[in-house]
């Protein structure tokens, strides 16, 4: 009982560790690892911008020769496919003789599902699947999401008046929510590979798209259209429909944050994961709503479609974050 206790804890820290390669990381997963010894962490690692080094890699370069008997925590199997890019961490790891390998969760790749696990197993290191699987697969559910339904992880952003407006009915909607809220939207743009806006927004606001908080202005993300706009600067890119995002290469997470026209398009083609709501205590009244008509016949279809996970204040704005229930 008490190796499972600290087992999880330390998958908790490579959770953790995770997060930080979120919207970096290319086609690759955003995994999380680390080395324990004796109860001490040895080595931590994250996959890198791009993709590479991976986790495991940059960990067990870190522990060097210390690894030899440690514990090691990962939170995707580590894969087994041969790469050009850099080693297989499979191997890597067996070469480096640990006591165990705990995982998370496997492989969506065909390519290393299972068969990450399978050689350790062979080459005689126990290891152990599962523990804190679904946290794993929330914190890497961008890379899940492009492998199992061939698309990003599609987030809504949505910022609204209490009685669900986005804008005054003229269009001015800065600002409805105040700073902090501003810059909890602006770390999830840090913690996304592209960013959407549809073509009349695009047109209207010219927004830059880009992450404005100090430390973190390197992270901004790739700014998309929905929509024919040959204003467009150069570097960004354009879709025609929602379905289209299927082909933006090497992007899990998309974070799509306007206008209530192009959020409607998205909820109705079911292409939404997961929704950001930041409410202000205001009243509009008479303003532009958030979403308009997604085509729902029967009331009762509306219900059991999303799970809130999350709910906080934001200075006097209220942020609630829903998953989706299926």
């Amino acid at each position: 009982m008490l190796d499972r206790i600290g087992d999880a804890q330390f998958m908790a820290a490579a959770l953790a560790l995770s997060e930080r390669g979120r919207g970096r990381t290319g086609a690759n997963p955003n995994v999380g690892c680390i080395i324990v010894k004796r109860g001490i962490i040895i080595g931590r690692g994250w996959t890198q911008p791009g993709g590479r080094p991976h986790a495991e890699e940059m960990a067990l370069a870190q522990a060097g020769a210390s690894a030899k008997g440690a514990d090691i925590y990962v939170t995707m199997e580590p894969c087994a496919h041969e790469s050009s890019r850099g080693p297989t961490c499979s191997n890597a790891i067996i070469d480096a003789k640990p006591k165990r390998v705990i995982v998370a969760t496997l492989d969506a790749d065909e390519r290393t599902r299972r068969r990450g696990i399978d050689r350790l197993g062979d080459a005689g290191i126990p290891v152990s699947v599962g523990i804190r699987e679904h946290q794993a697969r929330r914190a890497m559910a961008g890379f899940l999401c492009r492998v199992e339904k061939a698309r990003p992880f599609v987030t809504l952003k949505l910022a609204m008046s209490l009685d669900g407006c986005i804008a005054m009915a003229d269009g001015t909607s800065q600002w409805i929510t105040g700073d902090r809220a501003r810059a909890h939207a602006h770390l999830e743009r840090a913690r996304s590979d592209a960013i959407l806006v549809g073509a009349g927004t695009a047109r209207a606001d010219r927004p830059g798209l880009d992450v404005r908080i100090d430390g973190l202005t390197d992270r901004s993300p790739q700014p998309v259209v929905l929509g024919n706009d040959p204003g467009m600067p150069a570097h960004w890119l354009q879709i025609a429909e929602p379905a289209a995002i299927a082909d933006l290469a090497d992007i899990n997470w998309l974070l799509v944050e306007g206008g209530a026209k192009t959020a409607t398009s998205f909820l109705q083609a079911d292409l939404v994961d997961r929704l950001l709501l930041y409410r202000a205590p205001i009243i509009i009244g008479g303003g532009l709503p958030g979403i308009a008509d997604i085509g729902l016949e029967r009331l009762g279809d509306a219900h059991d479609q999303w799970r809130r996970i999350e709910q906080r204040d934001l200075g006097q704005d209220m942020l609630e974050i829903y998953d989706r229930a299926a």
